[in-house]
């Protein structure tokens, strides 16, 4: 189960990680969220050292906005700061295991 943080990192702050890194957008009531956590949760279960955060959305919530995040929950996938990927309201796991595949690149 995912736990979305009120708490948000600065939007520059994540532009300036290195490496992968995933920002799941999404509330602790929303349905679709509660749907979709099992296949975010096993995809990113295979990939232990990729800093994930989970962030709740919602009206007034800048971070979200600057990502333009519609629909939850959305998982932003992030190489060196900028947006690799995206996947919005998954189904299943393969969509997030091919975004994170092609998020890792070669040599990751």
């Amino acid at each position: 189960m995912i736990s979305y943080s009120p708490e948000q990192p600065l939007r520059a702050d994540l532009d300036a990680t290195t490496g992968p890194a995933v920002v799941i957008f999404g509330t602790d009531e929303c349905g679709y969220c509660m749907a979709a956590g099992r296949h975010i949760t096993a995809a990113l279960a295979d990939h232990p050292g990729v800093p994930v955060y989970a962030i709740e959305d919602g009206p007034g919530r800048v971070l979200g906005r600057s990502y333009r995040v519609k629909l939850w929950p959305t998982v932003v996938f992030l190489r060196d700061g900028a947006e690799a990927a995206r996947v919005v309201r998954p189904g299943d796991r393969a969509p997030l295991d091919e975004a994170m595949a092609a998020n890792n690149g070669p040599g990751r």
